[in-house]
C-alpha cells in the first residue's frame, strides 16, 4: 500500500506531531515549579529559555550542515531572509499567546482551540486566493465547529472556561495559521535548519518586547537548565525538523492526516500527568476535529475515479 520512504515519512511527522503534543504539558508543569528564588515561573522566562536554547541548538545544526562535505544548500537572499524574519513573528506571537493561554485553561482546551487553524487556513485561503471553498472544505469546516463545541464542553452546563484563555488560545490559532499559510511560501529552497534559524530570530524579536513588558520579578535563570532544555528540545527543534523531513516524503495530505496525531496526544498527556478531567464529550469531539482534517486532506477526485 505504502512505500518504504512514505511509511518513514509517516513515521517522521507522527514522532514530530507527537512531539508538539507534549509541549503544553511540559509548559503546564513549568508553570507550577517553583524557582531558587521561591518564585514560580513565568511565561515571559518559559517563553525566552525555549527561544534562546532554540536559537543556540539551531545555530549549531545549520553551523554544522554548511561545514559539511558535499553541501549544496541554497544561500538565501537578502529579501528571502527579511521575509523570514517577518514571518518569524508569528512564530514568536504563537508561543506567546499559547502559553499564555495554557495559563488560565486546561491543556486539553488550549489544544483545541490551537485546532481552529483547520477552518482559519480555509478562511484565509478564500480570502487571499477570492476562491470559494470546496464543498468537502465546507462540510469540515462545520464539523471542526462542532466538535470544537463538544470538545470545550460548550454544550454542558458546567460551562466555566476562563473567557482570557479562550480569547487567547483563538489568537494562538490565527497566528499559527498565518505561520503555517506563508511558511509554505517564503524561501522554499533554503534549507529547513536555516529558515527555522532565521524564523525563530524574528520571534525572538517579539518575545524580547513581550519578557521586557511582563516580567515584573527578578528573571529565574535557573528556568534555562530546569525546564528551557526540554521544551525548547520538543517545541523548537524537534518538530520542525521531523516535520520538514517528513513532510516532503508523505505529501500535504497524509502529512497533515498523520499531524493530527498532536491532538489526542497533547490531551492524553494533560490526562495522564495533569490529571486534567476529559470527559466522553470531549473525545467524541475530538475525534471529530481529527475526521474534519482528514476529508480536507483526502484526495476525494482520485478516490471517486478508482
Amino acid at each position: 500500500m505504502f512505500g518504504n520512504k512514505v511509511l518513514k515519512g509517516v513515521f517522521l511527522v507522527g514522532l514530530g506531531a507527537t512531539s508538539y503534543g507534549m509541549l503544553a504539558t511540559f509548559v503546564k508543569l513549568a508553570y507550577a515549579d517553583v524557582s531558587s528564588q521561591g518564585l514560580h515561573y513565568t511565561p515571559a522566562e518559559v517563553i525566552t529559555a525555549q527561544f534562546v536554547i532554540g536559537i543556540l541548538v539551531i545555530l549549531g545544526i545549520t553551523l554544522f550542515q554548511k561545514n559539511r562535505k558535499g553541501n549544496t544548500a541554497v544561500k538565501p537572499s537578502v529579501v528571502d531572509i527579511k521575509k523570514l524574519l517577518i514571518l518569524g513573528t508569528s512564530t514568536g506571537l504563537t508561543s506567546i499567546f499559547y502559553y499564555l493561554a495554557v495559563k488560565y485553561i486546561p491543556v486539553s482546551i488550549g489544544i483545541v482551540l490551537l485546532m481552529q487553524t483547520v477552518w482559519m487556513g480555509v478562511v484565509l485561503e478564500m480570502v487571499l486566493d477570492k476562491k470559494r471553498p470546496s464543498n468537502i472544505k465546507i462540510i469540515s469546516v462545520f464539523v471542526v465547529l462542532f466538535g470544537t463545541a463538544l470538545a470545550t464542553k460548550l454544550f454542558s452546563g458546567n460551562f466555566e472556561l476562563d473567557w482570557r484563555g479562550i480569547v487567547l488560545g483563538l489568537l494562538a490559532a490565527a497566528s499559527f495559521t498565518t505561520t503555517m499559510y506563508a511558511a509554505n511560501k517564503v524561501a522554499t529552497s533554503v534549507s529547513s535548519a536555516e529558515r527555522s534559524l532565521y524564523m525563530l530570530l524574528g520571534g525572538a524579536v517579539v518575545v524580547l518586547f513581550f519578557a521586557l513588558l511582563t516580567q515584573h520579578t527578578p528573571f529565574n535563570f535557573d528556568i534555562f537548565y530546569k525546564w528551557g532544555i526540554l521544551i525548547a528540545l520538543f517545541g523548537t527543534v524537534i518538530p520542525p525538523m521531523l516535520l520538514n523531513a517528513g513532510f516532503p516524503l508523505t505529501g500535504i495530505g497524509l502529512g497533515s492526516i498523520v499531524s493530527a496525531l498532536e491532538l489526542p496526544v497533547s490531551v492524553m498527556m494533560a490526562f495522564v500527568l495533569l490529571h486534567e478531567t476529559v470527559v466522553f464529550s470531549q473525545w467524541i469531539g475530538i475525534v471529530l476535529i481529527i475526521l474534519a482534517i482528514v476529508l480536507m486532506n483526502v484526495n476525494w477526485q482520485k478516490k471517486l475515479k478508482s
